[in-house]
């Protein structure tokens, strides 16, 4: 019997369904539309610094390539040859073998500031200084970045000094082959000496200049977050914007100078690439996005003279994927509504109350101290519901935990792997560029005669022999982490060994001018070890403190000590054991006065592929291999290598043990520190 006040279930379960679901819905879309937006303005950001990166490091090798080839073109001998009344047809064919972004290519006389030959005009592109250059070259001297000078030309300039210098330069009329877009953008202007023989001296005669309009994007359509490029000198001044009226202004003017500055001020300090919204940077009031990254600017040898490169994007482009993202949502709880009313219609009271157990259940196991699972319920496919549910809750909870350290794992694998291919490919392209360059001035032709010939054939040889070392680097690791790195031991003088590496980075210490100081004259002391391997652990650690070392000293130290033996030797007959357990090491210390080591990087230093520095601007070149193949040597050969620093710029303490084979008579004494199973001593 019904009584009064009361309601039949369907009718309360629905009506307190919809009371919940409703709003639980609405908050769910606001919500997920909140999330939506942040995941598309957390992805704009990524790629926009990314471009912004991108971007950058485009315009540095840009300027970077232009140097190289004004300064190849230059020291061209076809400009020895060639008759001046032919420099004209030269230059032509010089601007046709130059990359497409060289807008115009002038040689000058210097003497009456002429120019004589021009892919673009007769007007000079640039005012050259006078005296910037020494009136006769030194023999067997190249031309470096210091010898180029460079101006930066904004469109304005170009302009004005177009129309009142447009008529006033006499003789013959050059081509002007005036590319398209060239005015638009601010370009850089360089220009390298041109020497010409003389008699026996080389004497100032022309000026090589080219201008180059700087390399960007002046437009982003809707859904691309590579966004367009901005350029500013670290004066505020516009270098590069989508509108040309905007070019050689400061940002000064603009309304967002406050954000826009600070950009400058950051990249000044050496911040890293980093991101920001701009209100007012458009004239329409658009809000803006914009990536940003620093690089040193190209107009100037000044020392902490940036750029910095931005990549904008407006905030409705990236935003462009929401609308259709708020539709699905409406679609969605529409659906879940109707859902909702027609599926509480065919519930009862049986079902419902199972089901809510084990949705609360569901709900709370992951926020809550662990339950029992509801079971004895009167149907036996919600008992089965029941259990199913239990053992999924455990395997979730076991590979929850599994996921979550194989996902730490892979976050430090991919970012050793990202450094280290990063790096890697630096260290290849490098030398491999050299030898390409070499051998094709070699090739075509463009040496002055055999001396300077052989010279780049020799730098092309010291480049492919740094090559080989970085292979046998990569090769001698993977031999060694597949286990088929082979060692030949055998008796060895250790003394001989060091000396044989201290000789081969005696040319690297004396050229940097580090005073080497080495231990005291001492009879020999023999050690059972592969004498290959051994030297390649010293040049290992000795090529590091070079590296690594600016200015100050490397000094090497030899010691004999006792050490308590911690297990069975397995060296030969003549290894120095007394009954209580003692054997003699010999133990050589390598201590620079370098950059040091911060002390929590200190031991990772020595995985495969690790280094202190492994970013993209890092100063100091290298693979992170030489360390651990060291380590990995001098554990095969029952001996250990141990590094030591007090921190950034306090130098660093490399220490080489190995048992000796026999008693020595040899006992240098060092204050360095001591290594005792590969701890260090207090």
């Amino acid at each position: 019997m019904v009584k009064l006040g009361q309601s039949s279930f369907r009718r309360i379960l629905l009506s307190r369904i919809l009371l919940l679901s409703v709003p639980v819905l609405l908050v769910g879309e606001y919500v997920t539309y909140r999330k939506a937006r942040s995941t598309l303005l957390e992805t704009a950001r990524q790629n926009l610094t990314e471009s912004a990166v991108r971007k950058a490091e485009t315009i540095e090798q840009w300027a970077k390539s232009l140097k190289s080839n004004l300064i190849g073109a230059s020291e061209s001998s076809m400009l020895q040859s060639v008759n001046p009344k032919d420099y004209q047809k030269f230059i032509a064919q010089l601007g046709q073998r130059l990359p497409a972004q060289v807008d115009c290519l002038q040689l000058t006389n210097l003497k009456t500031n002429q120019v004589i030959a021009s892919t673009c005009g007769q007007q000079p592109i640039q005012s050259l200084p006078a005296k910037f250059w020494p009136p006769v070259q030194q023999q067997q001297t190249l031309l470096d970045d210091k010898s180029v000078y460079i101006s930066l030309s904004l469109p304005q300039q170009r302009q004005g000094t177009a129309n009142d210098r447009k008529g006033a330069l006499g003789g013959e009329n050059f081509p002007d082959a005036g590319k398209e877009g060239r005015d638009t953008q601010a370009s850089l202007v360089l220009s390298a000496p041109v020497y010409i023989r003389r008699g026996n001296t080389l004497q100032l005669s022309y000026a090589l200049s080219l201008q180059s309009a700087l390399p960007v994007q002046t437009s982003a359509p809707k859904g691309s977050l590579a966004g367009y490029t901005v350029a500013i000198d670290q004066d505020g001044t516009i270098l590069a914007h989508p509108n040309i009226n905007r070019v050689g202004g400061n940002i000064a003017q603009e309304a967002d100078a406050g954000r826009l500055k600070s950009i400058v001020r950051r990249a000044i300090a050496g911040g890293q690439a980093a991101f920001l919204h701009l209100f007012s940077f458009e004239r329409n009031g658009v809000e803006l996005l914009a990536g940003y990254a620093a690089i040193p600017s190209p107009s100037t040898t000044q020392e902490n003279s940036k750029w910095i490169i931005l990549a904008v994007s407006r905030l409705d482009y990236a935003l462009s994927g929401l609308e259709e993202i708020q539709q699905v949502l409406f679609n969605l709880i529409v659906g879940l509504v109707a859902a909702s009313i027609i599926a509480t219609l065919y519930l009862s009271r049986d079902l419902a109350r199972p089901v809510e157990k084990l949705r609360d259940y569901a709900m709370k196991v992951d926020t809550e101290a662990s339950q029992t699972v509801p079971q004895d319920f009167q149907i036996r496919e919600f008992n089965q519901l029941s259990e199913a549910l239990n053992s999924m809750v455990q395997r979730l909870r076991s590979w929850a935990k599994e996921l979550e350290v194989a996902t730490k794992e892979a976050q430090v694998a991919n970012q050793l792997k990202n450094e280290f291919l990063g790096n890697i490919s630096h260290e290849l392209r490098t030398p491999l560029n050299g030898i390409i360059g070499f051998i094709q001035i070699v090739r075509d032709g463009y040496c002055d005669d055999r001396e300077e010939e052989m010279e780049f054939l020799q730098r092309a040889h010291d480049s492919s022999m740094q090559l080989l070392n970085i292979i046998n680097d990569i090769l001698d690791i993977a031999k060694i982490e597949s286990g088929t790195f082979s060692m030949i031991l055998e008796v060895v003088d250790i003394t001989q060994v060091l000396e044989d590496a201290i000789d081969l980075q005696a040319t690297q210490i004396e050229e940097k001018g580090l005073k080497l100081i080495l231990p005291e004259p001492h009879d020999p002391i023999i050690v059972h070890a592969d004498p290959e391997k051994l030297k390649q652990v010293f040049l290992n650690v000795l090529s590091n403190a070079v590296k690594f070392t600016e200015s100050g000293s490397i000094k090497i130290s030899l010691r004999l000590e006792s050490k308590t033996n911690s297990g069975s030797f397995n060296g030969s007959a003549d290894s120095t054991t007394g009954s209580s357990g003692q054997s003699d090491w010999v133990v050589v210390t390598i201590k620079d006065t370098g950059i040091g080591i911060d002390p929590e990087h200190q031991q990772k230093l020595f995985q495969p592929f690790v280094m202190a520095d492994g970013s993209k601007t890092r100063k100091f070149g290298g693979n992170g291999l030489g360390l651990a193949i060291s380590r990995r040597i001098m554990e095969s050969m029952i001996g250990s290598i141990t590094l030591h620093s007090a921190g950034v710029n306090q130098g660093t303490t490399v220490m080489i043990s190995l048992p000796v084979n026999q008693q020595s008579n040899f006992y240098f004494q060092s204050p360095d520190l001591v290594t005792e199973k590969g701890n260090f001593k207090s």
